[in-house]
């Protein structure tokens, strides 16, 4: 994300998406749609976006066949559950543009798709992975006079977690008791981005005063790991994204929000400048033509014909006050069709702010109506912790033989563990 402070940083996010979601996420990505609301798409470019990985079909299409074939489990899934994950990298415009654009923006991207894979954990797990190269960054463009765009790579995939199935005490043979059946690559979107502990340079995990791990929240490692990659590759002119800030946390729709808030409050105060423009012109025509009144004043001269002539007799005062009035009157039609020439171009500019101004609005308005819908990984994470806190405590119970003191409790929980 651009600051305007010269500092070039590294941005990773990641958004996750139910089977609802992953559709227009598709469209966007693969540039399926007939016509977008992000008037900064430039269709003509569209052909110069790269896939580092080509979809073999529809994201939903290769996700079923990768549950077909055993290399992804859905097992014990809820219908809503975030079954995608897409990972957004970039490094502000002005970066690629001082150095050189399109073809430096490919090999960037190429060495940031194989940081992806190792973020992801393998190639088999992604879906698409797509450089766009169309869009267009507006303010940079408008400010330089020439076309700058904005590249940044879109990394689909399945998020998964390695998770060991140990036979059962239902198991005939109890010799197989608590060993391994089977690993399996769990569909997790929780697990996959849970925080992760602290640890110092040797290794230790680092502790509160009262004991507890110092946790790291994940899309802050998502951040580290995507600027190490980059500086690795040999890109040791960019900074890592500024610790602790919103930065870490927004996903795409929310980032385009605050954006366009930003682009919406600066064409509102164009439109506010453009009109009082437009007062003022109408103001000096209204001066201009009040003058008018003195031209008029001409008509009221009396003039006297001479006998057996067509020329005619005027008073000295008249003649002078006539040839005033007629060099105002040809100085006054000159300034005001140059004056009636600008209000027309300040009109002219006020109605195209005025229809960007509304087509922002609509399109905050979309994004607004997604952006509830980004909060529910945190929940979900934190309801998984406490299952998880559920369960540590239910196996504490069973081992002791603890139930009986429980009664109903311990159905219930039992019950509350099946459903799951």
């Amino acid at each position: 994300m651009a600051r305007g402070d010269g500092v070039n940083r590294t941005s990773a996010r990641n958004m996750n998406m139910t089977a609802k979601d992953i559709s227009n996420a598709q469209r966007h990505n693969e540039r399926e749609k007939e016509s977008y609301t992000n008037q900064d798409i430039v269709p003509d470019r569209t052909s110069m976006n790269v896939h580092f990985k080509t979809p073999t079909g529809s994201y939903a299409e290769m996700f079923e066949q990768m549950a077909a074939d055993g290399v992804i489990s859905t097992r014990g899934l809820k219908a809503d559950a975030n079954l995608y994950g897409e990972l957004i990298f970039d490094v502000n415009s002005a970066y690629f543009h001082n150095h050189g654009g399109y073809e430096f923006a490919k090999q960037f991207y190429t060495d940031a798709y194989k940081a992806a894979i190792e973020i992801v954990g393998g190639e088999q797990y992604i879906l698409s992975a797509v450089m766009h190269a169309d869009e267009r960054n507006r303010a940079m463009s408008e400010a330089l006079g020439q076309d700058v765009y904005h590249y940044h790579l879109h990394v689909v995939y399945v998020p998964v977690v390695e998770k060991q199935i140990k036979w059962s005490t239902r198991c005939k043979d109890k010799s197989l008791v608590g060993t391994v059946k089977e690993t399996i690559m769990q569909v997790s979107s929780s697990k996959k981005w849970l925080s992760k502990p602290a640890v110092d340079d040797t290794g230790a995990p680092l502790l509160t005063k009262s004991g507890k791990l110092v946790l790291r929240k994940s899309y802050s490692v998502l951040q580290d790991d995507f600027y190490n990659a980059m500086k690795n590759s040999g890109y040791d002119d960019v900074e890592r994204g500024e610790r602790g800030s919103s930065e870490e946390h927004l996903t795409v729709t929310q980032f385009k929000v605050e954006q366009e808030q930003v682009r919406l409050a600066e064409l509102a105060e164009r439109s506010d400048q453009k009109e009082q423009q437009a007062a003022a012109l109408d103001k000096k025509i209204a001066k201009i033509q009040k003058q008018q009144t003195a031209i008029d004043a001409v008509d009221q001269i009396e003039v006297k014909t001479l006998p057996l002539s067509s020329k005619v007799i005027l008073e000295r005062s008249e003649y002078e006050s006539l040839a005033v009035a007629a060099k105002k009157y040809v100085a006054q039609e000159k300034k005001e069709s140059i004056l009636q020439k600008a209000l027309d171009a300040a009109h002219k500019v006020i109605a195209s702010l005025e229809a960007k101004v509304v087509a922002l609005t609509k399109e905050l308005s979309e994004y607004k109506s997604v952006r509830n819908k980004l909060n529910t990984a945190g929940l979900e994470q934190e309801n998984e912790a406490l299952r998880g806190k559920l369960r540590a405590y239910e196996s504490v119970i069973e081992r002791n033989s603890l139930w009986h003191l429980f009664g109903r409790n311990r159905v219930k929980a039992r019950t509350r563990d099946d459903a799951r």
